[in-house]
């Protein structure tokens, strides 16, 4: 599968990281957190590091370290804008259950 991004995404991103020339792509993961279990973490990847797993798309390298690759591989990444608030938002194809906030998520493998 692969790691995606909307147009909308792709050009934030984009943005970001233009602001670190040096920077090996975006690291996209997941950290426990929440009532449910796993919140989504986007950064600025400084390097690859051993076991990523590297998806190009349309000139952005999208780094996912080994543990979180069955938690988020299918994701669409989007960024909208929610009022005055803009954030990534993700199209998540195994997410089983999330909690009422949206800060997370759990899976059927994490269960």
């Amino acid at each position: 599968m692969a790691i995606t991004l909307t147009p909308a995404a792709l050009d934030h991103v984009r943005r970001f990281l233009a602001r670190s020339p040096l920077a090996a792509g975006l690291r996209f993961g997941v950290k426990r957190t929440g009532c449910s279990g796993w919140g989504y973490v986007v950064d600025i990847a400084d390097a690859r590091r051993e076991g990523d797993t590297a998806f190009e798309f349309e000139g952005v390298t999208i780094l996912v370290d080994a543990d979180s690759l069955p938690l988020v591989d299918g994701t669409r990444i989007d960024y909208v804008r929610q009022g005055l608030n803009h954030q990534f938002a993700f199209e998540n194809p195994n997410v089983a259950a999330a909690c009422g906030c949206g800060e997370s998520f759990t899976t059927d493998a994490a269960a």
